[in-house]
């Protein structure tokens, strides 16, 4: 998306109210929606981590684990996963797994993150105004990486990322009191 492009703009509770102009929204720290997908090898053991570009307009030349982004006007959040999937790493022909949502809030920045995962054995194929660089990892590794504060990763990918370990850690631990 470009500037200029309009997004959904959405109330601090989760609603949709309009659509504004991606600029605007970016200088005004507007509420809005996003998607981000986990992109996982079909046994669910790796994860596509990649860089984003230094001309992203939020968190330039950072690694990060999900696809995604902004809701644009008119659009639903499956719909934004999808198309983000095919133009970020030319995922397509998948179903995202929708797992949860939460707010996303670091001034000037707020938004409703739609967090989703995908089993994926085809090519990746970056979209290089979004993705310069790319490769798969297990799991582990990531967290592993993720413990060094020196290595860049968008905060709101690291945020939902533990979101998403500490559900899975959740449900495990249930499931093992069974």
């Amino acid at each position: 998306m470009t500037s200029d492009e309009l997004v959904a703009e959405y109330d601090e509770g989760g609603t949709p109210v309009g659509a504004v102009a991606r600029s605007v929204m970016r200088a005004r720290g507007l509420w809005h929606a996003a998607t981000a997908a986990l992109v996982l090898s079909p046994d669910g053991e790796q994860v596509y981590v990649h860089r984003r570009s230094a001309t992203k307009d939020v968190f330039p030349g950072c690694h990060d684990c999900f696809a995604g982004g902004v809701v644009a006007a008119g659009e639903t959040p499956d719909g934004c996963v999808r198309r983000e999937l095919a133009e970020e790493l030319g995922v397509t022909g998948v179903t995202p797994t929708p797992l949860f949502t939460f707010r996303y809030v670091d001034p000037p920045i707020r938004y409703h993150a739609f967090v989703y995962e995908v089993r994926w054995s085809g090519p990746i194929v970056w979209q290089p105004s979004e993705v310069v660089a790319g490769e798969w990892l297990p799991i582990a590794e990531l967290v592993t990486r993720l413990a060094d504060p020196e290595w860049p990763f968008v905060p709101d990918g690291r945020m939902a990322l533990e979101r998403l370990l500490t559900r899975q850690s959740n449900a495990e631990s249930a499931a093992d009191e069974r």
